[in-house]
């Protein structure tokens, strides 16, 4: 069994925990669950982010034995899941692009004035996600798509992307600035991503 260095953290505490005792590990379901089923959904489509979120918590508690808190990242236990969340997405790279395409679509149809209940559903669901966006999203490569989404969507700062990636920091800065030009380009210069986060 590998030794690992005491942590102050209480995620850190409590997943490392979970090895001696599984049931701990439901503390780290309870906190982040939530979260991460917003994320996938943003990216998936309700039902399959609900079923990507519990497929995410499925792999990490098999793969807990594997948690380091000495790697990339030092041990961020919210990176680390939300690393697995976006492998699981990669997985479902062509569903994720069509979630997109679709949605673009719906608002193309939307704005032409359909009526009754599919053009509901059609507003309220280009509502979330504006169709050039979602057009500007669908035709990002996947790197680029996923750390535009972990600081956009989750809330990441550049440290947890790179810890949740696997990938150095300027390595995200520099995949979030490509995919900054690319969705202002599609938004006529403005960046509807944009938010304060940290660049730590």
């Amino acid at each position: 069994m590998r030794h690992d260095p005491v942590s102050s953290d209480p995620d850190v505490t409590t997943l490392l925990g979970s090895r001696a005792d599984p049931d701990l590990f439901a503390v780290l379901f309870d906190r982040y669950f939530a979260e991460l089923r917003h994320y996938a959904a943003s990216r998936l489509g309700g039902e399959r982010g609900d079923d990507l979120a519990a497929e995410t918590f499925l792999v990490a508690f098999r793969t807990r034995d594997r948690f380091r808190t000495d790697g990339p990242g030092g041990g961020n236990v919210r990176a680390w899941l939300y690393g697995i969340a976006t492998n699981l997405i990669h997985r479902q790279r062509r569903d994720e692009q069509r979630r997109y395409r679709a949605l673009a679509r719906a608002g193309a149809v939307a704005d032409r004035g359909t009526s009754g209940d599919d053009a509901t559903v059609a507003r309220v669901t280009a509502g979330a996600l504006q169709p050039a966006l979602a057009r500007a999203l669908a035709a990002l490569p996947a790197r680029d798509r996923d750390v535009l989404l972990l600081t956009a969507v989750a809330q990441l700062d550049y440290a947890e992307v790179s810890a949740a990636l696997g990938v150095p920091p300027g390595t995200v800065g520099s995949r979030l600035t490509r995919a900054r030009r690319a969705v202002r380009a599609a938004f006529g210069g403005d960046d509807p991503t944009r938010i304060d986060e940290g660049t730590s």
